[in-house]
């Protein structure tokens, strides 16, 4: 065999090296069944549970693993992302009940389907309205939580009566996770709020939950908006920094 051509090969060799590492690197796909509905979800790493929470219209894959939130806490906790019913690879259920209080419940199903007892809960948007919530009712199954780009949806308030008129069933059961105030002062879970500097929200969610919870955290991103915000390396940081804050195990 000509040097060239040895060369050629151990290129090859090295590229479908690379190749294969950036594979077995990758968060794994696996589903699971929830009451006949088919949910989909990454998982990556070992250690501490964490369960990550898209927002609206995303998914696991654009809003974790794509920035790279998913490997950067993978590093030392196992990490799982989930698809929530009607999105990115899960299986749309007919109706309206289907969403807002059932993705809690699925959530909870995902945990007993993963043996997992309790674990940090982080939420983007959306997710974070969800995230909040299932910290509310369920505070024996969480660790920690975390809000990106989201605060408080207020019950009983103008933004609650706005996603209970929206077109989607998924957005109007959003208005079904709205909390009292009661509620908000009742958590006793340590919870931390991310959030871009330019995003239009904090007005609206996160300046009403800093006067509820003043001893909780608000950590702005400079420069970040809305959508950009959970791109930031320097939330990622951020993320990664509080629940290793509150490692239980």
């Amino acid at each position: 065999m000509s040097r060239d051509r040895s060369k050629a090969c151990a290129l090859a060799i090295l590229l479908a090296l690379l190749d294969a590492s950036i594979l077995f690197a990758a968060p794994a796909s696996n589903e699971f069944d929830a009451h006949g509905v088919r949910i989909h979800y990454l998982i990556e790493g070992t250690g501490e549970s964490v369960v990550l929470v898209h927002g609206l219209d995303s998914s696991a894959r654009i809003n974790w693993a794509t920035p790279g939130t998913m490997d950067a806490l993978a590093k030392t906790h196992e990490v799982i992302a989930i698809d929530l019913p009607g999105y990115g690879q899960s299986e749309k259920p007919a109706g309206d009940g289907a969403d807002g209080e059932q993705w809690i419940e699925d959530i909870l199903l995902l945990l007993d389907h993963l043996k997992i007892r309790k674990a940090h809960m982080v939420g983007y948007s959306m997710g974070g309205i969800v995230v909040l919530k299932l910290i509310e009712e369920h505070p024996d199954r969480v660790l920690s939580g975390a809000l990106g780009g989201m605060g408080w949806l207020r019950d009983g308030g103008v933004l609650q009566r706005i996603w209970a008129h929206l077109r989607s069933p998924a957005a109007r059961g959003v208005s079904r996770l709205a909390l009292t105030e009661e509620q908000v002062r009742s958590i006793r879970t340590p919870v931390i709020v991310i959030s871009g500097e330019n995003d239009k929200s904090r007005r609206l969610y996160v300046a009403p939950l800093q006067k509820a919870r003043r001893e909780w955290r608000v950590v702005d991103i400079p420069g970040a908006n809305h959508l950009t915000c959970i791109y930031h390396e320097r939330f990622i940081d951020e993320l990664v920094t509080w629940i290793e804050g509150n490692r239980q195990a």
